[in-house]
């Protein structure tokens, strides 16, 4: 897990430590000490810690003027010890809500497990974007996670979509492209 990097390549357009309204401002990361686990397995520096002992993230592009965020996920998503969808809410997503975000779009594929419990906070976010027209995307959730998101009914609150060579487009046609099939999708 330790070679599990977050994407890097749109760094050069922004970085959530240098982004005053993000967050994650000010946060210095180390190239070199590897100090944050999940489970037994080290993992690489740049993730960010949200204040769950399974799940890390980067902010990845926020765009203020199209309100939207990407961001990537790794590690296993609990909900049933950890909860660590309020831990994401609270320390990521209403903060950036409050900043005007309010479409999420959520890379999954380093998503290795989900463990559900009830779906309050799901719901309640779900309820706090679609009053502005918003959406949750979660994309390329491995298989495994795919069938706990379903089997939960998380689906009922947040989308999931496959758009597997997303790392060769840019954050504005990832967007446009999730933007235009959630307007089919929400009708």
């Amino acid at each position: 897990m330790q070679n599990i990097e977050p994407y890097f390549n749109w760094r050069h357009i922004y970085t959530a430590e240098e982004d005053k309204r993000s967050p994650l401002f000010n946060k210095a990361y180390s190239e070199f000490e590897y100090t944050n686990q999940v489970y037994n397995y080290y993992i690489h520096p740049q993730w960010d810690e949200i204040g769950s002992t399974t799940l890390y993230l980067k902010i990845l592009f926020v765009d203020y003027d199209q309100h939207f965020a990407i961001i990537e996920l790794l590690g296993e998503w609990n909900d049933a010890i950890e909860n660590d969808v309020m831990i994401l809410r609270r320390n990521i997503t209403d903060l950036l809500y409050k900043q005007g975000i309010y479409k999420f779009i959520l890379i999954g594929e380093n998503v290795l497990n989900f463990h559900s419990s009830d779906d309050s906070y799901y719901e309640e976010w779900h309820e706090q974007v679609i009053d502005d027209r918003g959406w949750i995307v979660i994309l390329n959730l491995p298989e495994q996670s795919k069938h706990d998101f379903k089997k939960a009914r998380i689906t009922n609150y947040l989308e999931m979509l496959e758009l597997l060579q997303w790392r060769t487009l840019k954050p504005e046609i990832i967007f446009s492209l999730i933007n235009e099939e959630m307007g089919k999708r929400l009708g």
